[in-house]
């Protein structure tokens, strides 16, 4: 069964002050103690209701109300959600929760979470299970891995610089533990490489020799929503490159391009993208 453990808010929590580094320490203690007994889901910490936000429907409409709140009591500081067999167990770890917390001053609610067999069996609870079957089979994270003959570095670096984004790990063969095994001239060439875009990552590495195939078949694509930025990225993409396509309106966008930039990676570039209303194809 599965329980929500929810810490409520008190003066300090309401007024924004951080846990201390003991405290901080003390939590970890605790959830670690969860983790290793296989109890432990999750747990955040939430910030103050005047950084949030109700909303209230009346007769279906809803109206925004910002916080803050003045009923502390009734608020949520955190919560931390716990895998138990029976509410006595979530009870059993409730009270252990650390009397550091507060000054032992500490009001936790527990409630455990509704399963789909204890509601009555429905069109609507067949669509919940099948959502919840889907959302079983999505990854935690998806992204592109492109593969380079040698040019890996400096292709990415470009990338990175050119779309906005950091460099999280550029690692080469000389430093794995198979350095020895590798050939010289191949020991700086890169195995894994990898860069954040606001979120989205890429993924790249040199192919060891003899292994590199160029990529046919798949694009990288990226939207702007404005048309000349979208022009810009994809001139610069183009440099030294093949264009395929070149970027002018059609019906779908201001304007669409596709190429081959110069370390043989193919680019579909949109910009400015039309509604529902010009665009045919979403109709």
């Amino acid at each position: 069964m599965k329980f929500m453990l929810m810490r409520k808010a008190d003066a300090n929590t309401e007024q924004g002050i951080m846990p201390s580094e003991e405290l901080l320490a003390t939590m970890v203690d605790y959830n670690e103690q969860m983790l290793k007994a296989g109890v432990f889901v999750s747990g955040n910490g939430l910030t103050p209701s005047k950084e949030g936000c109700r909303i209230d429907f009346k007769d279906g409409k809803p109206m925004v109300i910002d916080g803050p709140f003045t009923e502390t009591k009734e608020l949520l500081a955190g919560y931390t959600i716990l895998e138990a067999d029976s509410l006595e167990e979530a009870i059993t770890w409730a009270k252990r929760w650390p009397t550091l917390d507060s000054d032992g001053n500490v009001t936790l609610e527990l409630r455990r979470f509704y399963d789909l067999e204890d509601f009555a069996p429905g069109d609507g609870i067949d669509r919940h299970r099948a959502m919840g079957e889907q959302l079983s089979r999505m990854p935690s994270s998806i992204c592109l891995h492109l593969g380079f003959n040698g040019q890996c570095r400096e292709a990415m670096t470009y990338y990175a610089e050119l779309l906005g984004g950091n460099i999280e790990m550029m690692a080469s063969y000389r430093e794995t533990p198979m350095a020895d095994e590798i050939a010289a001239e191949q020991l700086d060439l890169i195995i894994h490489s990898q860069i954040n875009i606001g979120g989205r990552r890429i993924m790249g590495a040199d192919a060891p020799a003899g292994y590199y195939s160029p990529v046919q078949g798949a694009s990288v694509q990226l939207e702007y929503e404005n048309l000349e930025q979208a022009r810009q990225i994809f001139q610069q993409l183009a440099e030294g490159g093949t264009i395929i396509m070149p970027f002018e309106p059609t019906f779908w966008a201001q304007g669409f391009g596709m190429l081959t930039d110069r370390f043989g990676i193919a680019w579909m570039i949109n910009g400015g993208m039309l509604g529902q209303d010009t665009c045919p194809a979403q109709k």
